[in-house]
């Protein structure tokens, strides 16, 4: 999933942020076996299987009043956003599902909003003016993950890490929060685009 599709004469557009996806799963697996090596008493997470929790990201508190935006409309919202930010539409895709499940009603009980659950100061920060509007939305949550993986060097783990347990947390620890939820989170998003962070690939 994550390979080059483009023909020789008509290249794939999201081939170079493929191959930085790549090459940031590979550097956090050896991070995570250093860890491991070193005893870490809360790596404890990577040292045994992982059972995902029952309850999702956007966890809203009642019943969403809203219908996931249909394909029609969200498969060309994500192409057009994810090439103008420089992301894979799969990668941008992975992470609205796992956000809220594609309801643009979604609000989480921490108060965070829309498709890509942004936090309401996020999305000030951003210009968003209706954060339940999907374009708005979307390229917020885009940018704002294109901003991460900037930060973080081009490593995916470190800024979906960030974009669910917040910046300041990976920055206090220089790694991914092991935390249940996020580690939850960025495995779930790893694999979707079929490179899954777990004890076995790690080793």
């Amino acid at each position: 999933m994550l390979a080059a599709a483009g023909l020789a004469q008509n290249p794939d557009p999201y081939a170079k942020a493929r191959a930085a996806i790549e090459q940031s799963v590979e550097k956090q697996r050896a991070s995570v076996r250093t860890q491991i090596k070193a005893g870490s008493s809360d790596d404890a997470f990577f040292t045994v299987p992982w059972v995902a929790p029952q309850t999702e990201t956007a966890a809203p508190p009642t019943q969403p009043e809203c219908e996931p935006v249909p394909e029609e409309q969200l498969g060309p919202l994500v192409e057009e956003i994810s090439r103008r930010e420089g992301l894979t539409p799969d990668l941008l895709r992975a992470v609205i599902r796992k956000e809220s499940r594609f309801l643009p009603c979604a609000v989480s009980s921490k108060g965070a909003q829309g498709l890509m659950q942004l936090m309401p100061a996020t999305a000030s920060d951003l210009g968003v003016r209706d954060p339940f509007d999907p374009k708005q939305n979307v390229s917020a949550g885009a940018k704002f993950l294109r901003q991460l993986l900037s930060k973080y060097g081009g490593d995916l783990v470190l800024a979906l890490g960030a974009y669910n347990a917040g910046p300041g947390r990976v920055d206090s620890l220089g790694r991914l929060p092991l935390l249940p939820e996020t580690v939850n989170y960025v495995q779930e998003i790893l694999d979707k685009l079929g490179a899954p962070l777990t004890a076995e690939t790690q080793r």
